[in-house]
């Protein structure tokens, strides 16, 4: 076999002979398998750069095989083919590790388009070499790992729900995603569903064909279709409204949109992520996020940590960022005192990276000479100031202060959402604390 050798396994001949003839075309080699057992001693003697698996075999299912190559040979893409409607198994296929699907009938451009994606992931040299701008900048424990979990992600179609407070990178992350998968040669578009009026919504999303309402002097594609081939990164898909999220759903599960004023479905093939610094599992206990959506886009979940989880990553990130910002001003890049960044490993940032830089932005830009200096940050409740000197008896009594008092807000928070059965929302209300605030104070506590 060859590196563009592909396994097909399907019990039913023609559907089989149907694939090997389309890839034939592509000057791809196939090996066929009619069952489990089949395909599994074929994984034994040969190498594919993919596999096409039906979801329904005599002996097995496609969830089985899904996982079998997991085990044995993680790098392996599989893509399910799935029955018309059966949209809850392939998406427990994705969950297990499969890297795409595709449904019966079996539309022959979205399966060109498939493999496509999966031999750029299969060429190891492109895929290495690959330069980029964009990086996380840390050394930290939790950065390491998200980085790790990117890469990971990034071999795979799969839909990836972000989570993390609001200014974290969570748009950064997704464009990670993007630029080491099998789609960096495509469109990355970002949408951010808070900021598209709910009448406009349809149209920019799908597009609309000349006619179909007032204002529409001509044809216009949706960002799906302007995504086609690459990825759509939702973002602040909470924001999205219920009937946004009722066609939303559907153009996921079909893979296809319909303009408005058009009578039929456009097949799209674009990667769906997501992100959302609210609590869904909480908008759907409000009845404001729909509970299917939410099984849709969050086959993957990845969270990004808060700049306070990463206070080690704080000088990087800050030298990082006033390079940059010097050179868009171009001015002379200045150094922080070590005074400043004392200053800015203290403050707890509310607003994460994108606040660091907002500081940074504006210190830069109202500094007078060749550094800058605690108070040249201008951060609020006097953070910038210098801490006194301690005792060490002071200090372990203040550690162990803080500890007490910890202990008894950890248990103070506990019981409250064991009296709401862990329904944030109200338990929060009746602390006197917002949702955000409780959801630091659980992170800060270790019980989120």
């Amino acid at each position: 076999m060859t590196k563009s050798s592909v396994l097909i396994v399907d019990d039913e001949p023609d559907i089989r002979e149907l694939l090997a003839m389309t890839l034939a075309k592509m000057d791809l080699q196939c090996v066929t398998a009619a069952d489990v057992a089949e395909a599994k001693k074929c994984l034994r003697e040969h190498t594919f750069f993919l596999c096409l698996a039906d979801m329904n075999l005599p002996d097995g299912d496609g969830l089985e095989l899904v996982e079998f190559i997991q085990q044995n040979n993680p790098d392996l893409p599989v893509a399910v083919i799935t029955a018309y409607g059966n949209v809850d198994g392939a998406v427990n296929t994705l969950k297990a590790g499969a890297f795409d699907y595709v449904s019966k009938p079996i539309n022959l451009d979205m399966l060109r388009d498939l493999v496509k994606t999966a031999l750029q992931l299969a060429n190891k040299k492109s895929f290495l070499t690959k330069t980029s701008t964009l990086k996380l900048i840390g050394k930290s424990p939790s950065i390491i790992d998200l980085n790790q979990k990117i890469n990971k992600i990034a071999r795979n179609q799969a839909p990836v729900f972000i989570t993390g407070p609001s200014g974290c990178g969570k748009e950064l992350v997704a464009h990670l995603i993007h630029e080491q998968g099998g789609r960096s040669d495509k469109p990355f578009i970002p949408i951010n569903c808070g900021a598209i009026p709910a009448d406009l919504m349809e149209s920019e999303f799908f597009g609309h064909k000349k006619g179909s309402f007032t204002g529409a002097l001509q044809d216009k594609k949706g960002l799906f279709q302007a995504a086609q081939g690459g990825t759509l990164f939702l973002d602040e898909v909470a924001d999205l409204p219920l009937h946004m999220q009722v066609k939303l759903l559907r153009a996921i599960q079909e893979k296809a949109v319909k303009p408005i004023g058009e009578s039929r479905e456009i097949p799209v093939d674009v990667r769906i992520l997501s992100a959302s610094h609210k609590d869904l599992t909480d908008l759907i206990e409000e009845g404001k996020f729909r509970q299917d959506l939410f099984y849709r886009i969050n086959v993957i979940e990845l969270g990004v940590p808060s700049l306070a989880d990463r206070i080690s990553d704080i000088p990087l990130i800050a030298e990082h960022l006033l390079a940059r910002l010097s050179k868009r001003n171009n001015v002379n890049q200045l150094k922080l005192t070590s005074d400043a960044m004392d200053a800015l490993k203290r403050y707890d940032y509310p607003g994460n990276v994108r606040e660091l830089e907002n500081i940074l932005e504006r210190a830069l830009t109202l500094s007078q000479g060749d550094h800058l200096d605690a108070n040249d940050l201008g951060l609020p409740n006097s953070t910038s100031q210098k801490p006194q000197p301690q005792t060490k008896s002071t200090g372990v009594a203040s550690v162990q202060l803080n500890d007490y008092l910890n202990s008894q807000e950890k248990q103070a928070i506990q019981s409250m959402l064991d009296k709401h059965k862990w329904n944030r929302t109200a338990a929060a209300k009746e602390l006197g604390l917002t949702l955000r605030a409780l959801r630091y104070r659980l992170k800060k506590l270790g019980l989120d």
